[in-house]
């Protein structure tokens, strides 16, 4: 019996994904109640319902291959590790999210963010079993983890993912999804109504999951990052898991203290990179699928071959396509995506730091020493903090280059960053400057 599950297994594992066999398959357990009739044991409910609904005629057309026969299967639950028993219990399924899930604290989980959704590659199969082990606790050794990528590549994906996994697996455990920047607002706000002992109190006791986004907002915040650090050590002595994301690395963060910073790095630290051709590919073919869309296989390709930025621009270009076939009621074809693509790609071997300095001088009516120069005047700094953005944007340049092009130190090249990005949150003046500037290089007409 055991040999011939081995097979089964073997048979299966040729066919699909390895994450995917190592997360599904792997765990399962088999047993034959007689000649026509085979019983699949699964972990948990939330295993039995995938597992049923992604492989279950994959796993019955093994089954009878290896038979030589036909066969029927069913799916229950394994109750301990001693072996598989029945239990009333047994027919009950977990259903899948179909609207956005609350966590137990902060921001929504967006209900298309889970591993299933998430497109696995060479640029970010690391993060991806890194996350999915600890969101599964296939490793009790690994409490933290720490996801780094540029804007659009995936992280928030995966720091959701693992938040869905927890909530759907673990019912009764507290997941809180919150930005760096939520945090620092609900610590004030605790603050000033007197109640920072109930603020304490649900972060370090009620907390078992933690999925802190854009950690460098922390930059400067000295009250924030006490507290934080605090809080951090609370539920790293009592085995959480924490999970931050960022596009910089704890030691690229600026006005950082030592005991933050230390917390930050204690864990696994994981990079996503940008998805290759193949990877882009399969995103576009992946997410069509998703979405009910019918593209044509020399679309998709081409979508990948132009739009290489992140997964935000594969996402634009592909809805862009089928929404204009959709409103002029023309099919997809290669013309059609040439004439949406060239208002999105970016044209990045053309854009340098300096042609943003030029293009920013110009339509601020100020001048390039202008924007160098030590002056704090309004006048000068916006142009400077919006140029510094789009230079972090639109090129590969480091923070530090960035910020010595521009005569100033990495850490005020951040704190322009962050000020543009707080000002396109709720600054209408700022959201419509910095959306003029990003049409101009877009279109490629600067």
């Amino acid at each position: 019996m055991e040999a011939l599950w081995k097979k089964i297994k073997f048979g299966i594992e040729q066919r699909i994904p390895g994450h995917s066999f190592r997360m599904w398959i792997e765990p399962l357990k088999v047993k034959r109640s007689d000649k026509s009739n085979w019983v699949v044991y699964c972990p948990n409910f939330f295993s039995k319902k995938r597992v049923k609904d992604l492989y279950g005629a994959l796993l019955k057309n093994e089954i009878q291959s290896a038979l030589g026969h036909a066969c029927e299967l069913s799916f229950k639950l394994s109750r301990n590790s001693s072996g598989p028993k029945n239990n009333s219990d047994d027919d009950r399924q977990l259903l899948l999210p179909t609207d956005n899930i609350r966590p137990h604290g902060g921001r929504l989980l967006r209900k298309d963010f889970t591993f299933d959704y998430f497109v696995v590659g060479g640029n970010n199969d690391y993060a991806y079993s890194a996350s999915l082990s600890l969101a599964s606790r296939k490793n009790t050794h690994q409490n933290s983890l720490f996801l780094l990528s540029k804007t659009g590549m995936g992280k928030s994906h995966l720091s959701q993912a693992i938040g869905h996994h927890v909530l759907t697996a673990y019912p009764n455990e507290r997941v809180y999804y919150v930005t760096a920047e939520d945090f620092s607002n609900e610590m004030v706000q605790a603050y000033r109504h007197n109640s920072i002992d109930k603020f304490k109190g649900k972060y370090r006791n009620q907390c078992d999951v933690l999925l802190l986004e854009d950690v460098h907002y922390l930059s400067g915040k000295e009250r924030t990052q006490i507290e934080l650090a605090l809080t951090l050590d609370t539920l790293i002595e009592a085995g959480k898991r924490i999970i931050f994301s960022s596009c910089y690395l704890p030691a690229e963060i600026p006005k950082l203290n030592d005991k933050l910073r230390s917390r930050l790095s204690c864990g696994l630290i994981s990079t996503i990179e940008k998805p290759n051709f193949r990877t882009r590919t399969r995103i576009l073919e992946k997410k069509a699928k998703i979405n009910g869309y019918s593209i044509p296989g020399s679309v998709i390709h081409f979508l990948a071959g132009e739009l290489t930025d992140d997964v935000r621009q594969l996402e634009s270009g592909l809805n862009g396509v089928a929404v204009k076939s959709s409103l002029l009621g023309i099919p997809i074809d290669l013309s059609l995506a040439e004439s949406v693509i060239k208002h999105i790609v970016c044209q990045r071997k053309r854009i340098t730091i300096e042609v943003i300095k030029k293009l920013v001088c110009k339509y601020y009516n100020v001048s390039i020493d202008d924007i160098m120069s030590r002056s704090r005047k309004q006048n000068f700094v916006r142009p400077r903090q919006v140029a510094i953005y789009l230079s972090r944007r639109y090129t590969d340049s480091p923070l530090q280059s960035i910020g010595k092009s521009f005569n100033r130190y990495h850490a005020t090249a951040l704190h322009s960053i962050n000020c543009i990005e707080r000002g396109l949150k709720d600054n209408s003046s700022i959201q419509k400057q910095v959306e003029f500037f990003r049409q101009k290089l877009d279109s490629g007409k600067y």
